[in-house]
């Protein structure tokens, strides 16, 4: 069990995890900003070894916030702030555990994936990639909070 967590202390923090997003990094990543912290500051890493003291490590060996047992870091945050609850989430992690672990297959998932890949491919820069990313998310979620 996770314990459960009030967004409300985890305001205006910096969150960091590793450089060069992919799933489980870029969907936490957009759950922090989206569910948690809105004004919340993102440090990329080069290594998890320089991650700043006063930062909220996620989806890295010994950060804050990373898999546990079968969950990826999406579901760990999902669970410890309660948000379960929220529509189109829970569906919406199960899709980031596919792509990042494997497991049952969702349908949409090739098609986050490819979309996800193309926008590596055009972004600059990680804070590139998270807001590209961030409307893609959003869709998706309302996409499935209608069931």
């Amino acid at each position: 069990a996770l314990p459960h967590l009030d967004a409300a202390d985890y305001q205006g923090r910096t969150w960091a995890t590793r450089r060069n997003l992919w799933v489980d990094r870029v969907a936490s990543a957009w759950l922090i900003r989206r569910h948690i912290d809105p004004v919340a500051h993102f440090h990329w890493l080069d290594s998890h070894a320089y991650c700043p003291a006063e930062a909220l490590g996620f989806d890295f060996d010994g950060a804050v916030f990373s898999h546990v047992g079968e969950r990826v870091t999406f579901e760990v945050l999902l669970a410890s702030f309660g948000l379960a609850a929220e529509p189109g989430l829970t569906q919406l992690a199960a899709l980031i555990h596919h792509l990042d672990v494997g497991g049952t297959p969702v349908a949409e998932a090739a098609g986050f994936e490819a979309i996800l890949t193309g926008l590596r491919a055009g972004c600059a820069d990680d804070d590139a990639l998270l807001a590209a990313a961030i409307p893609i998310l959003d869709a998706l979620q309302r996409r499935f909070a209608q069931g």
